[in-house]
C-alpha cells in the first residue's frame, strides 16, 4: 500500500473519530430543545458533554490538518469550492464554545436563554452541513481540468446532499439521545430513551435511502458489507434501548455512525472528490497527495502523536463516567 493510500485511510479514521464523538455531543445539544423541560434539566445535558466537548473537537483540527498536509489539492479544492458552508460550520463551533463558557458568567434568565438558544441551534446546523458537504463530496461535484470547483453553493444543495444532511442530524441527535440515556438518571433518562426510538426510526428510513443510493449510484462488495452492518447496528441499538441496556445501545449507535462514515469513504476511494463534468478530472488519492517525503515525515509523527491523544482523551472520558441528575447540581454561585 502506497504511503498516499495509507493516509487516505488516516484521514477516514480521523473523520469517522470526529462524527462518532462531536455526533453525540451536537445531539445532545439538540436536545436542549428537544427533551429538557426546565432550566435544571438543560443544565443536566450540558454538564453531560461539558467535559468533553472541546476534547472532541480536536479529531476536526487534527482531520483538516491531516488533508492539507498530506492532500493539498483536495483541501484546496474543497474549502475554497465549500467555503460558504465550512464558514457557517465555523462561526457555529466558535459561538457553541463561547455558549458553553459564558452561559454562567451571568445570573439572568435572559442572558442564559439566549446562551441555551444558541447551543441548540449551533449544534443543529452543523450536523445537518456536516452531512450535506459529505454528501456533495462522495456524489461529485463540478471541477474543472485545472482541478477547481467551477459550480455554485446553490449546486451543493441537491437531493442526494440534503438527504445526506437530513441522516447526519437525525443519526446525531439518536446518538445524543442514547447518550443522554447512558449519563443521566430519573425522569430524564426515562423520557431520553423514549425519544430515543423515535428519533431511531426515522433515522433507520432516511439513513437507509441514503445508504442505498450511494450503494447503487458507486458501491461494491466492501461498501456493501458496511451497509449492513450500519443498519444491523442501528436496529439493534433500537432493541437495546428498549430493553433499557443504555451502554449496549450507545456502543451501538456508536458502530452506526462509524460503519456508515465508513461507507462514504469507501465508495468514494480512490477518489478524494469527484468531478461531475468529466470523470479525468477528478481528484484522486494520486494528483492530489503530497510528495512522499512529506507522507513519510507526517507518518512517523502520527505513529508518536496518536497514541498519546487517545490515551488522554481516553483517561477524560474515564474520570467523568459517572451519570448525574437535576439532584447532582450545585447551587447557582450568584
Amino acid at each position: 500500500m502506497e504511503l498516499h493510500d495509507v493516509w487516505f485511510v488516516l484521514i477516514a479514521v480521523l473523520w469517522t473519530g470526529y462524527f462518532f464523538l462531536e455526533g453525540f455531543d451536537f445531539g445532545v445539544g439538540v436536545l436542549t430543545k428537544l427533551l429538557a423541560r426546565d432550566r435544571a434539566e438543560k443544565r443536566v445535558l450540558i454538564n453531560t458533554i461539558g467535559p468533553v466537548w472541546d476534547g472532541n473537537e480536536v479529531w476536526l483540527l487534527t482531520a483538516g490538518g491531516a488533508t492539507f498536509a498530506a492532500f493539498p489539492e483536495w483541501y484546496a479544492t474543497l474549502f475554497s469550492g465549500f467555503y460558504l458552508p465550512l464558514l457557517v460550520i465555523l462561526v457555529c463551533l466558535i459561538v457553541r464554545g463561547v455558549a458553553f463558557e459564558y452561559r454562567v458568567k451571568r445570573p439572568e434568565d435572559r442572558w442564559q436563554r439566549n446562551w441555551e438558544t444558541a447551543i441548540f441551534w449551533t449544534s443543529l446546523i452543523p450536523a445537518f452541513l456536516w452531512g450535506v458537504a459529505f454528501g456533495n463530496i462522495v456524489h461529485g461535484v463540478k471541477i474543472d481540468r485545472d482541478l477547481e470547483y467551477v459550480g455554485s453553493v446553490l449546486d451543493l444543495l441537491n437531493p442526494y446532499a440534503l438527504l445526506g444532511g437530513l441522516v447526519t442530524l437525525t443519526l446525531f441527535t439518536f446518538h445524543g439521545t442514547v447518550f443522554t440515556a447512558l449519563k443521566t438518571v430519573g425522569e430524564i433518562r426515562e423520557r431520553a430513551r423514549t425519544l430515543a426510538l423515535r428519533v431511531g426510526l426515522v433515522t433507520a428510513v432516511l439513513a437507509l435511502v441514503f445508504l442505498l443510493w450511494t450503494q447503487v449510484d458507486n458501491g461494491d462488495a466492501k461498501s456493501l458489507v458496511a451497509l449492513v452492518v450500519a443498519a444491523a447496528a442501528l436496529g439493534a441499538a433500537l432493541m437495546a434501548n428498549r430493553a433499557g441496556r443504555e451502554g449496549w445501545s450507545f456502543a451501538l449507535s456508536g458502530v452506526t455512525v462509524v460503519a456508515a462514515v465508513a461507507m462514504l469513504f469507501l465508495t468514494l476511494f480512490p477518489n478524494v472528490m469527484p468531478s461531475t463534468l468529466d470523470p479525468g478530472w477528478s481528484l484522486t488519492v494520486t494528483n492530489a497527495s503530497s510528495s512522499p517525503y512529506t507522507l513519510k515525515i507526517m507518518t512517523w509523527l502520527a505513529v508518536i502523536a496518536t497514541p498519546v491523544v487517545l490515551l488522554y482523551q481516553g483517561w477524560t472520558y474515564w474520570v467523568f463516567r459517572k451519570r448525574i441528575g437535576t439532584q447532582h447540581l450545585a447551587e447557582a454561585a450568584h
